[in-house]
């Protein structure tokens, strides 16, 4: 399987978990992962994981990964990095989870952050965009800013867990999910069973 280089974006809506899970997956998988968390997604995975991001992100994010060699962590405040130019050659990414607000900007072409615009330059380059909005129930503008997305070329991927699988944990619940992006990326894995008809 050929090994990609992806940008995963987390951004500060609940539901980090997804985030955090296929980072790992990602990683158990040598791929190369460029990690960008936003400062919001920083205090809710203090409050949901556990994992306290406030004064060195970088070394706490290593230690939490066993394998980390191919972790690269991004800072959301700086522009220069290379995902925010096509010439980087980066073609995937990942907003898991995304928050209705880091939707309307990208859907409304800001690039206030280097989330925001790695995004835009996803877009741009036909590469692919994976967004895994994590809000219910969802307004007409949540709705509408997907649409944008959706017709940019953006595969819009909610955080909707299937049961056909027989989950038995919260595990096998968001494995379900990553599954799907790992499917959207086409990256082989197992990470629940599949349907195969009755």
């Amino acid at each position: 399987m050929k090994k990609k280089a992806i940008v995963l974006s987390i951004t500060g809506a609940s539901g980090v978990i997804y985030g955090i899970r296929l980072t790992e997956v990602l990683l158990q998988s040598n791929h190369t992962v460029y990690l960008i968390i936003s400062k919001w997604a920083k205090r809710i995975i203090k409050e949901e994981a556990g994992l306290n991001l406030e004064k060195d992100p970088a070394a706490s994010l290593k230690k939490h990964f066993k394998n980390s060699n191919n972790l690269i962590i991004l800072n959301d405040d700086d522009l220069s990095e290379a995902p925010a130019s096509g010439s980087s050659g980066i073609k995937d990414m990942v907003i898991i989870p995304c928050s209705m607000g880091t939707m309307g900007r990208i859907a409304a072409g800001i690039s206030s952050s280097l989330i925001e615009r790695t995004a835009d330059v996803i877009l741009k380059e036909r590469g692919t965009l994976i967004i895994v909005p994590r809000e219910t129930p969802l307004n007409r503008l949540h709705i509408e800013n997907m649409l944008r997305l959706a017709d940019a070329g953006a595969c819009i991927l909610p955080a909707t867990p299937a049961f056909y699988h027989s989950p038995s944990s919260i595990r096998d619940i968001i494995d379900f999910v990553v599954g799907k992006v790992m499917d959207m990326l086409e990256i082989e894995h197992k990470l629940f069973r599949r349907w195969r008809g009755v």
